[in-house]
């Protein structure tokens, strides 16, 4: 197959995985209208583009928390690599590596912390984390990151339960026998038999988490903290007040709350809440350079991906990822381009308008 964007990727998962992987992969909570909205957002958005302004050279590289990235396009915390690829999310961190962008591991990777950062030992890295009832667990998993040389912690706070996600109930879905929540192996011993939530005995994850906890955390590590889930102007000011270095806005690819905004019709307040005093990130519905050229220019520092980097890898592994950013970088370069941007900075909100239909 010549694979020219990244639906190309998605038709192939949809064909190669088993229907349980393909949706639990795919799966939005209850209707999935948030996910499906993530990405219609973007058609509602046009461009400005400015003309006559010599983009003979362009330069995509840009910063997230003072490291240079070459394009800001990274890859979203997912679960259960290996369920895509034999070599999991030690193809992921590879493929990041070459590009030269920032990979944030997921906590329930089905492999672990150590292995991601041996198989790419020069990568940008950063850990998303979660709190759990028994504290010990989350401060241990922090203690290990930040010893292996993760650069940031993402708090993802818009999970205090999971959300219904239909057909992974009617799937019954388990990891299958041979995977396991890699981070964990041998902690939960002894609660063999207990009914798993993906992975992990259920009613783990503490639902009393608050601001309070980003205190405990901060007092646990001096890595920077970027809080993942925000999707309003109040609870950025807070985030701001709690002396975190990062918003990622995020609606968890709308496998949370249904009914919830797009995130890219989120950033505009989030911004004007923020004026500069965090960076802000954003993931949900980037498929094209199109996309991460309108993120940009409403504001965001850098876009994450999450099941595009899946497709990828259940294409060709480690090469299928590299494949899908360079497919992005090539889109992003050129809608830079045909805007009359020549580098990142250039990018701003005069660059679009939102389209009345």
């Amino acid at each position: 197959m010549t694979m020219v964007c990244l639906n190309d990727f998605e038709e192939y998962a949809r064909q190669h995985l088993s229907k349980a992987t393909w949706d639990y992969y795919e799966a939005g909570a209850d209707d999935c209208c948030t996910r499906d909205d993530n990405l219609q957002a973007y058609k509602r958005i046009r461009m400005r583009p400015r003309i006559l302004r010599d983009v003979s050279i362009n330069d995509t590289r840009t910063s997230v928390l003072g490291m240079e990235i070459s394009f800001p396009v990274g890859i979203a915390p997912t679960a259960f690599h290996c369920l895509a690829w034999h070599e999991g999310e030690l193809a992921t961190a590879r493929a990041t590596e070459t590009v030269n962008t920032c990979y944030i591991a997921s906590t329930y990777s089905t492999c672990s912390v150590e292995e991601i950062a041996a198989a790419a030992p020069n990568g940008y890295r950063w850990f998303q984390l979660y709190l759990y009832r028994d504290r010990k667990l989350s401060e241990q998993i922090v203690r290990r990151v930040e010893a292996l040389g993760y650069k940031a912690l993402v708090l993802t706070v818009d999970v205090p339960y999971t959300g219904k996600r239909r057909n992974d109930i009617r799937n019954q879905f388990k990891l299958p026998p041979h995977l396991m929540v890699k981070n964990f192996e041998r902690m939960f011993q002894e609660q063999a038999g207990s009914q798993e939530e993906y992975g992990i005995p259920a009613n783990t994850l503490d639902p009393s988490i608050s601001w309070k906890d980003v205190c405990w955390l901060q007092s646990l590590s001096r890595l920077p903290i970027i809080i993942k889930g925000i999707l309003t102007k109040e609870d950025a000011e807070l985030a701001v007040e709690h002396g975190v270095q990062g918003i990622i806005v995020s609606n968890h690819g709308g496998r949370q709350l249904d009914g919830v905004p797009a995130t890219i019709d989120c950033l505009p307040e989030i911004m004007d809440a923020v004026q500069g005093r965090v960076e802000v990130y954003m993931d949900g519905g980037i498929r094209t350079g199109n996309d991460v050229l309108k993120a940009i220019a409403l504001g965001a520092k850098c876009v994450f991906i999450g099941r595009p980097a899946i497709w990828g890898l259940a294409y060709k592994g480690e090469e299928g990822v590299r494949e899908i950013l360079q497919i992005l970088h090539d889109e992003f370069r050129l809608s830079m381009a045909l805007s009359g941007c020549r580098n990142v900075a250039e990018i701003n909100r005069n660059l679009i308008q939102f389209s009345r239909l």
